[in-house]
């Protein structure tokens, strides 16, 4: 039989080692996976923390002008369309009703403050000159130049701790290499 001093010093090394494992297994952030409905690998994989989001960008394949349609996520994977930038209104581009504030700035017209839930969703992704590119941190990812015509899964779902931890150390392949270009100066340079 054991001691208490022994009891209790067991108590003292496994209690930080539970409280480690049950961190590593706790929630850490989301993970944005873009898709193909066919299967195949994925065409985009971006680790976001809570509270990111992305913008999806392209070239309206009408009037060929420019549109952002800016995402953000929730903690539980939820994606909602924050903000719309576009030159002028194209043809199938819906009018929201009560959704947001139409304002305009730097020759832009803009839809902001939305909040408007979409979920996960997919995308039809255009040919070279439609441009569909995800803006995510610093960096571009136009599916257009490598999955033109490709029906794509744009989701978002929470990830654990060790999973977050272990992609980055080892990124996915399809997670794009940040360093490459500012989102802000993306948007305002487009």
């Amino acid at each position: 039989m054991h001691s208490a001093a022994t009891r209790f010093t067991l108590l003292l090394i496994l209690f930080p080692l539970l409280i480690g494992v049950w961190r590593l297994a706790s929630p850490s952030g989301l993970e944005l996976r873009i898709e193909p409905i066919a299967g195949g690998a994925p065409l985009l994989v971006a680790p976001l923390d809570n509270g990111e989001g992305f913008t999806l960008h392209y070239i309206h394949s009408v009037d060929r002008e420019p549109i952002w349609e800016i995402h953000s996520v929730d903690s539980a994977g939820r994606i909602f369309v924050e903000e719309e930038r576009f030159v002028m209104v194209g043809a199938g581009m819906g009018d929201l009703p009560g959704r947001g504030r139409w304002t305009g700035r730097g020759g832009l017209q803009m839809v902001e403050g939305m909040h408007y839930p979409i979920g996960e969703f997919v995308l039809r992704i255009g040919s070279p000159g439609v441009d569909h590119t995800i803006l995510w941190r610093d960096t571009r990812t136009n599916l257009s130049a490598t999955a033109a015509g490709t029906a794509a899964l744009v989701s978002a779902h929470p990830v654990k701790r060790y999973y977050r931890i272990w992609r980055r150390l080892s990124p996915h392949a399809a997670t794009p290499r940040t360093g490459a270009v500012d989102d802000r100066k993306a948007l305002a340079a487009d």
